[in-house]
């Protein structure tokens, strides 16, 4: 088995040390960053986001490998400052304004970065002024809206007409518990996915990724 294969093998035995382990012992052989990422740990998170969207595993183990990612990342970031290290695209996501849920917004987010995406999380009861002021600033290919309530699906829609002189430039994605696509037709979304796993295809779709 390859350093590599090995290393997608402990992302997905939940094992977080040995993740760790495998990436520094695959840097100290000469295997490059880059496909120590793409080949091993976007590999394994790809694996565990397919099982979590099926249903086979579920939010703590999608949190374990979380951990492993972002373990095995520490050991990579100087490699990746080194080597100028480009994210596929930059994501901008937040939850819609009188909505504190977050819970499914963070599990996207887990998803992107082990997708490979730049992610900047804006938190929650975002007000659409505030996503407005995240494309200005971080010039994002693609805007992730969440809502977790009924009752907030109005600020989804004021937030996406509220984006509209950005269009030409990003991608909106929705989601949450009530969204719907039919919903998601009727404010001019781009995309809508029902999961996390799904908002990552679906990104990469948006983006011809």
């Amino acid at each position: 088995m390859s350093i590599l294969s090995e290393i997608k093998e402990a992302m997905i035995s939940y094992n977080p040390q040995w993740v760790k382990e495998l990436t520094e012992k695959a840097l100290s052989e000469g295997v490059d960053a880059h496909s120590i990422i793409n080949d091993g740990l976007i590999a394994g998170m790809n694996y565990i986001g397919a099982k979590f969207r099926d249903n086979e595993v579920y939010i703590p183990e999608v949190l374990v490998v979380a951990r492993a990612m972002h373990a095995a990342m520490d050991v990579l970031k100087p490699h990746l400052i080194k080597d100028d290290f480009k994210r596929k695209a930059t994501f901008v996501i937040g939850t819609v304004k009188q909505d504190l849920h977050d819970i499914g917004k963070n599990l996207v987010i887990i998803m992107l970065e082990g997708a490979g995406y730049k992610v900047v999380d804006l938190g929650v009861d975002v007000p659409p002024e505030k996503f407005a002021r995240a494309v200005e600033e971080h010039r994002p290919q693609i805007v992730g809206i969440s809502a977790l309530l009924t009752t907030t699906l109005g600020q989804m829609r004021t937030t996406v007409e509220h984006l509209k002189p950005y269009r030409d430039s990003i991608k909106i994605l929705v989601g949450g518990a009530p969204v719907t696509q039919r919903f998601a037709d009727e404010i001019n979304a781009d995309g809508y996915a029902p999961d996390a796993a799904s908002a990552v295809e679906k990104a990469n779709e948006l983006l011809g990724l």
